[in-house]
């Protein structure tokens, strides 16, 4: 496991303790790799509620609530999509905070309009407003979901 993940994850569980917060991941393109990166940490059940590891649509709608009509306007790889997983995660969780990954890995499955390392992260704080950010990650696919984990904590220990 990279080291500067691991440091990542230890500063985001040592902010949720002091602030007695719990997280929940809602994952497409990294296929769990953030909920795998924060279990890393000793004593992470203190502060990571669940993951919710959301490859299919059908996954997306029956565990997160995104709306059909959602997926079929803006595709899963989208804002909209991705707002709409973060809300779920909290929605079917006991966290107050979560973050949301949807995007393209590679090496294929990628279009001019989004191509490949195409990724949206969203991170959602009870009680405050969703932010979604759409990232253009570079590498091949180990190192764009390697990215996408990275920036979804560095994105949680700054949005709080």
């Amino acid at each position: 496991m990279d080291a500067e993940l691991i440091a990542l994850a230890t500063q985001l569980g040592q902010h949720l303790t002091a602030n007695g917060g719990m997280i929940a991941t809602a994952e497409s393109c990294t296929g769990g790799g953030i909920a795998y990166t924060l279990t890393e940490i000793a004593g992470s059940s203190r502060w990571l509620d669940r993951s919710f590891v959301t490859y299919s649509n059908l996954s997306k709608v029956q565990m997160l609530a995104v709306k059909p009509a959602t997926l079929e306007t803006f595709g899963a790889v989208s804002a909209e999509v991705a707002l709409e997983m973060v809300r779920g995660a909290l929605l079917y969780s006991t966290a107050n905070c979560a973050v949301a990954v949807t995007g393209i890995a590679g090496p294929d499955g990628g279009s001019v309009e989004k191509p490949i390392g195409s990724v949206f992260i969203a991170w959602y704080y009870k009680n405050e407003t969703a932010t979604v950010i759409r990232h253009h990650f570079i590498g091949n696919r180990h190192q764009i979901r390697t990215q996408t984990v990275k920036t979804a904590l560095e994105g949680l220990l700054l949005q709080h």
